[in-house]
Order: C-alpha cells, then structure tokens, then sequence
C-alpha cells in the first residue's frame, strides 16, 4: 500500500513542493525516511511517532517507508513533521487517502501533538498557490504571516488531534480569536528631524536621497550629528505597501525575526566586525544576510572606513543590482538587496580635519591610507555626498531657532513619490533604480541642460556611471520641486553632490 501527502520547503526567496510517499510492507517493525533527508528531517521518526501516541492514535507494527520526493533535492528544517504524520494515518487506515487529495501540510510537531510554527510560511504558502493547493494546513502561530497571501484557502491548525476531527468532518474549520490574529507594530524610538538642530545642507540632502531612494554617505567630524541624521531619514521613507510588507515580512520570517506582519521598514545597522556571511548572506542554509534584510529600507553602515575592505567590496554588485546571488554546490539563490545606503564617515582617523574648533593630529600619508580604505568603484556607487559641519553652540536647546517640519517634509516626499510612480508605471522603481539604457526616454534633457552636463563631467572627470547618477538626483530634485523637466538649478545642485572625499580630504 502507498499512501500521498503533500508539504513544502523554502528554497531561498521561494519553496519547493515535497511529495511524501508512504510505504507499508511486511517484516520486523522499522520506520525509514528516504530522499535526501537532513538530520533534523531524520529526527522527525521520533518527534512523529510520540505525536502519534500522544494524540491518541495507533503507531503500525509493520515496516514503515518514507520517501520525499524529489529525492535529488536536499531537505532541511523542520517543516514536513506534519505530513509524514498524515501519511502514516493514511497508511494505518485511520485516514482515507481521499480526505488529504489537493491538500498540503507544513508545520513541525512536538512529542505531545501540538503544531509548533515554523520558518519562512510566506514562501510556502505561495508555492503552495501556484502549485494549485486548494486547502493548505499550517500552524496557528503561522497565519497571520500566512495570511498576507490572498486566494488560498489557509487552515489554521494548533495540534495534530484537531487536524484529524476536521478531515474525518467532525469538527468545523477552525477559527482564530481576534487576539490570535494580529499584527506587529513597533513604537518607533529613533529621532525625528524636528529634533536635529541646524545642519539644512545635510537633511536637504538626505531628504533628495530618500525621495528617489539614493545612496549617501555624510561625512563630518564626531559629535556632529551625522547617526542620528541616518536614523532620523527612517521616519521620512513612506509606510511599506502590501507588496513591500510580504516581501519585508518573508525575508525577515526566513532568518527567524519575525513571526507576525512586519509593517515597519527595516533599518539594519551591522557592526564594522561583521563577518562576510553576516552582511550578504550564506552560511550552511544560505540564508539572508544584513543587505537582503534592510531591503525595502536602510542599510546604515555607520564609519565606513572601519569595515574591512572585503565586506564593503561584496556591496558593489547589489548596490548596481538590487539583489545578491549566493552559490552552494547543486544550487545557486537569489535574494533582494533593494535597500537604501546611508553611510558614514570621519574626513579622517582623528575625525578633526577641517574642524575649525579642533586641529587635526593626522599626517597626510594617515589621511591618504584612510581613505584609500574606500575604493573608486565603490564611491562611485554613492549618489550623494554631504559634509556635516559642527552647528553652533548658540542654536542648541534655543527654542526660537526654526526647526525643520517634519510633516512638511513627509508630504514633500510622498508627492515625489507619487510622480516617480506615475512616470514610471511602476511602483517598486524609482529614480535611484531606472534602468541606464531607459535614462534617455524617460528622462529626457534640454539642450541648455545637456550642455550644462556635459561641461560639468568633462570638468569634473566623471565616470559614466556617475554621469547618470547626476540625471538621475536631478530628476529627484526636480520631482520635490514637482516640475516636469529637470532646469538647469535642478542640475546644478546635483552636481553639488558629486563631492568626493578622497580628493577634498588631501
């Protein structure tokens, strides 16, 4: 007799249907799992059959065989627990074949029979849509995840005993209690604009990158104010869209962060010794790194020159893609790195150089050597560079001194936004992601500008991907502006942006 059951495991950003194929034959008692079945598959014999017993229900004595197929496909985690459970109730009779047709089981089981949630559901349930599942079983912990995905018919299940009354038809569907179901929402602690005194050069600057989503890197002495500036632009960036939520909410489910909705946009800070698998990601399960986790956020990379030069060399390819590829032997996935840079950085290793109030202690091969820490590819990637000067004693705690509007701002953004979205016909590109080969038709230039441009990049020895980054904070200034074509102010003040530390430090 062979029995059928169906699951799903992730496989990076995505998942694979596992079909479970259940065999009952004579001989001494023996339970087997086949197919390339990782340790914590293996363990799944014992968790199973304790299940089982807990919950009432009788173990076979015959020789038990079960096989995942494909058996070419490595399987990990915990996630099949609950259909090899059902197989075996087919196998031992106390399940018709015909109550499991068309449906799918995830979730990993304890010794009692209770569901316990697992990774990554998002990618499950979606693999579970499009391979035609018309009811898919998944833990209770699991489907406010679960949920973000619509037409599927999701199932909530808290132990194996309830699933069983409801395939024999003895109980309804279950329901969740409002208090199950429910979303996560953080109170949001970092600083606001409104709380920064002075630096305008600096927060018109960040307030253009988060318009069109570009990289900065801000550049000053300590105690400026150039982190909290970084963690102030969190609270400019518009609220995440239903799309941006399940993408947020998958990645960040997959690396075990989260188990409910994750409705905030991520700001990921890794620390300068954070190791290469840390920050794009890898290690024995490929999972996601720091640069796929702030996707559809920031990335905040506070003392730039503190990393060691192999991490920030790793950034180059999803800075210019959007998303990282990573390589294991059989297989190769691909994760998002959508994310906005914010970086920063002293102007040199005692942090003082230009500091009218302080005098530098560095020697010019000290300086050269620091900088030198950031290669030309890798600023070239940057869209906007900004000096964040010291502020004057006088204007901090004075309250007469005109604060930033926050709200002002926000609106300002959103506005840009939207015209970007319109423009585009899109709303997951903006200026910072257009295309190169798209620049010409989509942002089209005047002549007077074009010459303006052209003049500047021959003057200012600009790469050509620096050249189109200069059209491309154009346009964002232009969109704050709300003014259909880029004029010559729009272009000229972001070349004003195309400061270099390296040769300005020296």
């Amino acid at each position: 007799m062979i029995a059928y059951s169906k699951s799903f495991i992730p496989l990076g950003f995505t998942a694979s249907l596992i079909e479970i194929e259940g065999d009952k034959s004579r001989g001494l008692p023996a339970f087997n799992i086949v197919g390339m079945a990782a340790k914590t598959v293996s363990e799944a014999r014992e968790r199973v059959k304790s299940a089982l017993h807990s919950s009432g229900f009788s173990f076979p004595t015959e020789k038990l065989t079960i096989n995942l197929a494909p058996a070419d496909l490595s399987k990990d985690g915990s996630y099949l627990d609950l259909a090899i459970a059902v197989n075996i109730l087919i196998l031992s009779g106390q399940l018709r074949q015909e109550d499991v047709n068309d449906s799918a089981f995830i979730g990993e089981l304890s010794l009692s029979g209770e569901l316990r949630a697992v990774r990554g559901v998002i990618n499950l349930v979606e693999a579970a849509k499009a391979a035609g599942i018309k009811r898919l079983f998944i833990p209770v912990k699991n489907f406010t995840q679960g949920s973000l995905i619509k037409n599927i018919n999701l199932i909530p299940i808290s132990n194996l005993k309830e699933l069983y009354l409801y395939l024999k038809g003895q109980i309804p569907a279950p329901r969740l209690d409002k208090n199950v179901v429910k979303n996560t929402k953080t109170d949001s602690k970092l600083p606001n604009f409104g709380q920064i005194y002075g630096q305008e050069f600096a927060k018109r600057a960040l307030t253009i990158a988060i318009a069109g989503h570009h990289n900065i890197l801000l550049s000053g002495p300590p105690g400026t104010g150039k982190t909290m500036l970084a963690k102030a632009a969190l609270g400019l960036l518009p609220p995440l869209s239903a799309s941006e939520q399940i993408s947020v909410t998958k990645l960040h489910s997959l690396a075990g962060l989260a188990t409910d909705i994750v409705k905030e946009r991520p700001f990921r800070t890794p620390h300068h010794t954070s190791s290469l698998i840390a920050l794009v990601g890898g290690g024995p399960k490929a999972e996601p790194g720091e640069i796929s986790l702030a996707s559809h956020g920031v990335l905040f990379l506070d003392e730039l020159p503190e990393y060691p030069r192999s991490l920030l060399e790793s950034l180059r390819q999803p800075l210019e893609d959007r998303q990282i590829s990573i390589s294991r032997i059989g297989r190769k996935l691909t994760y998002p790195a959508d994310f906005m840079l914010i970086a920063t950085m002293n102007p040199c290793p005692c942090g003082y150089l230009g500091d009218p109030t302080h005098t530098c202690s560095c020697s010019a091969t000290q300086i050269s050597h620091y900088h030198k820490k950031l290669s030309g590819p890798l600023l070239d990637r940057i869209d906007l560079f900004s000096e964040v000067g010291r502020v004057e004693i006088s204007r901090l705690l004075n309250t007469s001194t005109t604060q930033t509007n926050v709200d002002v701002v926000k609106n300002t953004i959103t506005d840009a936004l939207a015209m970007q979205s319109t423009r585009y016909g899109n709303t997951s590109i903006f200026n910072a992601s257009l295309p190169t080969p798209e620049i010409a038709t989509k942002i089209p230039l005047s002549p007077a500008v074009k010459q303006l441009l052209d003049t500047a990049a021959s003057s200012l020895d600009l790469s050509a991907r620096s050249y189109f980054k200069v059209i491309k904070v154009a346009r964002t200034i232009a969109d704050l502006e709300a003014s259909s074509e880029i004029k010559p102010t729009h272009l000229s003040e972001a070349l004003s942006y195309r400061y270099q530390p390296v040769k300005n430090a020296l």
